[in-house]
């Protein structure tokens, strides 16, 4: 049986940046559980990761990317693009099946086991089942209301929850102030 699981969406809008999760975890044709915990903070609260895929292998990198980041404090995009080359070449890591998305006051990127880090040109980023859904309605937001980027969030993973059977409406949301 395969997982599905996992709508994380992260929205930068004037000078805010958030990222949120739903909690909906499915075996086959099942809901297992509605409120898993997708997104963590890291470097005290200086970052947030989220992720989609699976969980295990999600938190192996997640451990990972706060190793780097430790040696690479000030610079995300550096952290990120060494665990990328890392991510690709070990053989170990090569199969982990996973996407993480991470932010900081001034990043935003979303990292893959093909080596790659890509920073949206607009700041928001969506992955996971019900990513795409998310990001559609996260753009329409910002250009057509002036919500916050929290509240973004909100009403774009709602509106994922009610569109992709993968995803569910219970959220939980971090931002960095």
């Amino acid at each position: 049986m395969k997982f599905r699981s996992t709508t994380i969406l992260t929205v930068r809008h004037n000078g805010q940046v958030a990222m949120g999760g739903d909690g909906q975890v499915t075996m086959g044709q099942t809901v297992v559980k509605s409120d898993a915990v997708k997104i963590r903070r890291l470097m005290d609260g200086q970052v947030i990761v989220g992720f989609a895929g699976a969980a295990a292998d999600a938190f192996a990198l997640m451990e990972r990317l706060e190793a780097k980041l430790k040696d690479y404090p000030a610079n995300v995009p550096r952290a990120a693009t060494e665990l990328a080359k890392e991510w690709r070449m070990d053989r170990a890591l090569r199969r982990l099946e996973a996407l993480v998305a991470v932010v900081d006051a001034k990043n935003t990127l979303l990292l893959s086991g093909t080596g790659d880090v890509i920073q949206p040109s607009d700041g928001i980023l969506g992955i996971g089942s019900g990513g795409n859904y998310a990001l559609s309605a996260a753009r329409a937001l910002v250009n057509h209301t002036n919500l916050s980027a929290a509240e973004i969030v909100r009403h774009s993973l709602d509106i994922a929850g009610e569109i992709c059977v993968y995803s569910n409406r219970n959220i939980v949301i971090e931002e960095i102030k």
